[in-house]
């Protein structure tokens, strides 16, 4: 089975294994040219030494792999907004050069969980620093993609386009994860609708709640609407990558970064499904 020529399809690399052979060997098998960087051997890419990061520069090369998006610490969730601005302007100069060895222009960032300020001051002060983020990114050479995730702009449309609009830089724009709606609380599909046209990246992930939790799913057998947000994303002229995140084994988030034995196999078998899911919604055969 093969993407749709006009399709690019990356994953998440660590959600298939730990180390870089398992990252590549996951998208050998789904026949993918491109991929998605986060932690390498379980440490993240900006923290991994000259040497081990030139050795994955190395093996995707060999495999021919290009690099969609890197994943960064930048105001996750580990990163609360009252903490030290420094960590993720280090971060972001070491991505820099990283991401230009790896042929990718694209950061993945969130907006800071609170720490006691009231809505006022934590919005302000999220502002102030993206604005700071951006004009640096700018300079680098790089655009920050702002996740629906964790943070004061994670799930809210209003904020997310206050973000946006009020940085006003083209170093800032959105990455739309599908599937984290059941988590934190929204419904996707409805939030998707007006960030439409900031949207330069997409993650795929679907889940359905049970007992107050995310139980995550393959793409299309939970309750996200993975299908009718290709949909709307294609209609609006998406041309981007469709990065899986499937979450079914390794979430960072739950301290849970090991995919173990079965990892890849499932990896794969969640890209066939997304595969099969997108071809049915472009109405082309897979």
């Amino acid at each position: 089975m093969s993407a749709d020529h006009a399709t690019t399809f990356a994953g998440i690399g660590d959600e298939a294994g730990r180390s870089i052979g398992e990252q590549v060997e996951a998208h050998r098998r789904l026949g993918w040219s491109t991929i998605e960087l986060r932690n390498v051997d379980g440490v993240a890419l900006a923290d991994l030494d000259d040497g081990a990061f030139g050795r994955v520069v190395e093996a995707l090369g060999h495999a021919g792999l290009g690099v969609v998006c890197v994943d960064s610490r930048i105001a996750n969730w580990a990163r609360p907004i009252t903490g030290d601005f420094g960590l993720d302007l280090d971060e972001l100069d070491r991505l820099g050069k990283r991401c230009a060895a790896l042929g990718t222009r694209y950061v993945r960032v969130m907006s800071y969980p609170n720490d006691g300020l009231d809505d006022a001051e934590w919005g302000s002060r999220v502002r102030r620093r993206m604005g700071v983020l951006a004009e640096r990114a700018e300079a680098l050479g790089l655009v920050l993609l702002h996740e629906n995730c964790a943070g004061w702009a994670g799930a809210d449309a209003g904020r997310a386009l206050r973000l946006v609009e009020e940085v006003d830089s083209p170093a800032l724009r959105l990455l739309f994860d599908i599937g984290n709606g059941v988590a934190y609380g929204y419904e996707a599909h409805d939030m998707l609708v007006p960030l439409l046209p900031w949207v330069e990246h997409v993650h795929v992930k679907d889940a359905r709640g049970e007992n107050g939790e995310a139980v995550y799913t393959l793409p299309g057998d939970g309750v996200c609407r993975v299908a009718d947000c290709v949909r709307l994303l294609l209609d609006a002229g998406y041309t981007g990558a469709w990065t899986m995140e499937p979450h079914l084994r390794v979430r960072p988030h739950e301290g849970r970064t090991d995919a173990g034995a079965d990892g890849l196999a499932e990896f794969v078998e969640y890209g066939r499904a997304m595969e099969r899911l997108v071809a049915a919604v472009r109405g082309t055969p897979c």
